[in-house]
């Protein structure tokens, strides 16, 4: 039988010969988790690491943690799983596992065609709006800084971990407990689940986009779906696993009184420093050994009960104009696995309450909150650039309440930038909110507001602006039979390793459904 072992060492300490002398007996280990303290790196205090291995000595065997699947056979009719991100994609693959294979329906092209799209746009402004940092096999995700944490309680989570490992993943992805593949990483693990999907049986429909959903006479089952190009593909369980910007999707399924309720988000900016400056904060004389650092800063006015925060930081990343409508901009931040980038960035973005900052009256008044931010962004760059660029502000300068002048920082950001007052895309209560918080942060991270800091908006996409509402043992619609709201576009995943595990949890449920407990 193994032994499991935890202990610490600072960071640049020989994990071997550590093992070695402290059990000569070992034939081997593995590691289970490795997590970095660098609290107080910037004081001048080592940076350690936390470790959980697992040990074996002569004639024992690791623990089992891999899962037996067996071939349950397929159901009466194929489920029908609508957008090919993270939670579509996991619960196709989770139920191809047990021999059900599922028709996966993605509105944009495979991820390498999709890439092609995206650098027409960001270069010429030429924008398609199935083919976007949104839209497209992979889905939002693609784009990322590929961070795989999650605060999600779930044993599928280390199942999620295991497989992308096959699929072709750095092993530490495992273990990790802030696992990170980058953007570039990502984009050969998409391809590789959906050729497997494919050679498990799997019919995966590119270019294809379902327009509506089919619906019983009687309104409370959903029986297949329709396509942009007319054709009908019946099934008695539709995923629908869109993501969070599909907005056509948000506005049928009101249209067809599916059951959902408005949901509170965050709005803001995306704020890029040199990532020199933030390593030395972060790290002091240990950033050239520690590499790009992360930091995670959040403050709440006392008057407004309102929180401010960062959100998807990406260590020496870019950030990226990733709308998904021709009128609108909309930012977000990506990084490659290497990090190497030479800016860091964060969203810093202030919370948006659902019945409080815009009405209940409609269920999608959230969506249109957003829309109607990314839309004065669009305005600002039509007015002042050519429409693709993003409008920008100094740190220094948004405290001040003025403009640039001179000129402005270089940026990672490939669309280009403009000079633009934040005041004048943002609403008030959130550029109010970002600049007392600002200041609060700058005294947990000194230095953190420096005249090389930009701020690039508008940040609007940070979750899904309703929650389609779904039983709680089931999964199903509560109000249609046979759908399933999937991951983060129906409210219930904030990120790529959240959603996989919903598309898990989904199959699971399905495959209860049909074929009993396993």
């Amino acid at each position: 039988m193994s032994t499991k072992i935890q202990f610490i060492l600072d960071y640049d300490a020989d994990l071997d010969a550590y093992l070695k002398s402290r059990h000569p007996d070992m034939v081997d280990y593995r590691i289970l988790s490795k997590a970095l303290d660098a609290r107080g790196a910037n004081r001048g205090k080592v940076p350690r690491y936390n470790y959980h291995i697992e040990i074996i000595k002569p004639g024992e065997r690791f623990s089992a943690y891999r899962e037996e699947f067996r071939d349950l056979g397929s159901f009466k009719q194929k489920p029908v799983i609508v957008g090919a991100g993270p939670g579509g994609l996991f619960c196709a693959l989770r139920l191809s596992e047990y021999g059900i294979p599922s028709v996966l329906i993605e509105r944009g092209e495979r991820a390498h065609n999709r890439m092609k799209h995206i650098a027409r746009f960001w270069r010429y402004g030429e924008f398609d709006t199935e083919n976007n940092v949104c839209y497209g096999e992979g889905g939002a995700g693609l784009f990322s800084d590929g961070k795989l944490i999650t605060r999600v309680k779930s044993p599928y989570v280390q199942y999620v971990m295991n497989r992308l490992v096959d699929f072709g993943a750095p092993e530490e992805t495992a273990y990790l407990s802030n696992p990170h593949l980058g953007s570039n990483k990502i984009r050969g693990l998409i391809t590789q689940i959906t050729d497997e999907l494919l050679r498990r049986g799997c019919e995966i429909h590119y270019n294809t986009r379902v327009d509506e959903l089919l619906y019983s006479s009687d309104n409370s089952k959903i029986e297949g779906v329709l396509l942009d190009n007319g054709k009908k593909i019946y099934s008695n369980d539709v995923i629908l696993a869109t993501g969070h910007s599909a907005k056509e999707v948000y506005s049928h399924l009101k249209d067809r009184n599916v059951s959902m309720k408005a949901k509170s988000f965050a709005v803001g900016v995306r704020i890029e420093h040199p990532r020199e400056l933030i390593d030395k904060i972060q790290y002091g004389d240990y950033a050239c050994e520690l590499g790009a650092a992360r930091y995670r800063l959040s403050y709440e006015d006392r008057s407004s009960h309102k929180g401010t925060y960062s959100f998807c930081m990406c260590p020496g990343g870019y950030v990226l104009s990733s709308g998904t409508d021709a009128n609108g901009i909309v930012v977000n931040g990506m990084s490659n696995y290497a990090r190497n980038s030479r800016w860091s960035n964060s969203a810093l973005v202030v919370s948006v309450e659902a019945g409080v900052d815009f009405g209940l009256d409609d269920v999608l008044e959230g969506h249109y909150f957003q829309q109607s931010i990314e839309k004065k962004a669009y305005e600002a760059s039509m007015s002042k650039a050519s429409g693709k660029e993003v409008p920008v502000q100094t740190l220094t300068d948004f405290l001040d309440d003025k403009i640039a002048r001179s000129a402005l920082p270089k940026t990672s950001c490939p669309s280009g930038i403009f000079s633009e007052s934040m005041r004048n895309i943002l609403p008030e209560f959130i550029t109010n909110h970002l600049s007392n918080a600002l200041k609060k942060f700058d005294t947990k991270m000194p230095g953190f507001v420096s005249k090389n800091a930009l701020l690039l908006a508008p940040e609007t996409r940070t979750s899904a602006p309703v929650t389609i509402e779904r039983d709680r043992e089931t999964l199903e619609s509560t109000s249609h039979k046979g759908l399933y709201p999937c991951g983060e576009g129906a409210g219930y995943a904030g990120g790529i390793t959240s959603a996989a595990v919903d598309g898990v949890k989904i199959a699971m449920s399905m495959i209860k459904k049909y074929k009993g407990e396993l």
